[in-house]
């Protein structure tokens, strides 16, 4: 009666090794290989699609090597292509292969084809590259609906090296992750947020503790990194009792659709409450604390992942608040379930 899982199978494996081991979207291009009796072996790439990148391509990738006269195998057109084609671990795939052999032509290494094909495609790539280039449209005026994000970034420019770093303006936020029921939580001091895990407003054996932190610092709700299939109708119900029994300040929220469930709860979700964006929502960059803000998010946290210059550089804007975890341990991985199949 004992639940079985399949945890490997050698079948699979092997397909997915299969699939990244070489690159599987192919842009299609055209070969012309010359090898002639007193003329060096060429091969010329145009292109075999429409693709406007691909438009005006034309690449000629020679070898210092002169055909000599067969003396017992000469080269085969067969021969010559089954080398060209061989364009596995590129993008390319050569939809049309001409070939110009001299009679009773030989070459001492096919590897020489293989250089030419190499040479050839590295070529074509770099002149690829050398193409693409971006513009802002310099016609997009201030006023603009499709400039929005180009003034928010203005004004977030604009609000760099004001002062955001005096000390009186400096607070501590502590995540309980786990409560213990013989603590006395009334000894805590100079806390100014508390945030503690959904799962101790659902159990009312906490009741006494979580209306002693209440009254020591602002009280938030952390809420779960991995929401699962039937967390959304238990949210409802837990968050709802927890706002109307505590004084709750805001919440945590770890991935963006908490935001989706909180609006959905709370009409008026900013006019009452602060949102505060979690390690987990990895913010790197001004860009991402833009959107943030459009959702609504009053504080952010710093990605543990960053380095001091980026820290320093989003630390010297004053566009929102923002957390730096200085202390604790930094879960490694988040699961959805337990590899020991047990309730923690």
């Amino acid at each position: 009666g004992n639940k079985i899982y399949k945890i490997s199978s050698k079948e699979l494996s092997q397909k997915a090794k299969e699939s990244y081991r070489k690159e599987n979207k192919k842009i299609g291009l055209k070969a012309l290989v010359t090898i002639k009796k007193g003329e060096p072996i060429s091969l010329k790439i145009t292109s075999a699609n429409s693709l406007p990148l691909y438009k005006g391509l034309e690449i000629t990738s020679t070898l210092d090597y002169f055909p000599e006269d067969a003396k017992n195998k000469p080269l085969t057109k067969e021969t010559i292509i089954n080398q060209i084609t061989k364009t596995a671990s590129t993008p390319f795939e050569f939809k049309q292969v001409q070939i110009e052999l001299s009679e009773n032509s030989f070459i001492p290494k096919l590897s020489m084809l293989n250089e030419l094909r190499r040479t050839a495609l590295e070529d074509t790539y770099s002149f690829l590259v050398a193409k693409i280039h971006r513009y802002i449209d310099q016609s997009v005026t201030s006023t603009s609906k499709n400039n929005v994000v180009l003034d928010d970034m203005r004004t977030f420019m604009k609000t760099k090296n004001v002062s955001a770093n005096k000390s009186s303006s400096n607070k501590i936020s502590v995540l309980l992750q786990v409560l213990h029921l013989d603590w006395d939580y009334s000894k805590l001091e100079e806390v100014d947020n508390i945030y503690i895990p959904l799962k101790y407003f659902t159990n009312g054996k906490y009741s006494s503790i979580l209306k002693v932190l209440c009254k020591k610092a602002d009280l938030y709700i952390y809420m779960p990194t991995i929401v699962k299939g039937n967390y959304k109708n238990l949210f409802y119900n837990y968050v709802e009792n927890a706002v109307k029994k505590y004084s709750i300040k805001g919440f945590v929220i770890s991935n963006i659709c908490n935001i989706k469930l909180l609006n959905d709860l709370f009409e008026d979700l900013n006019k009452y409450f602060k949102i505060v964006s979690n390690y987990t929502f990895n913010v790197f960059n001004s860009h991402t604390v833009l959107e943030l803000k459009k959702l609504g998010v009053s504080r952010f946290t710093l990605s543990p992942e960053l380095d001091k210059t980026t820290i320093d550089e989003l630390c010297h804007y004053n566009y929102m608040e923002k957390e730096l975890m200085v202390y604790g341990r930094v879960p490694v991985l988040n699961m959805n379930y337990c590899l020991l199949r047990r309730n923690r």
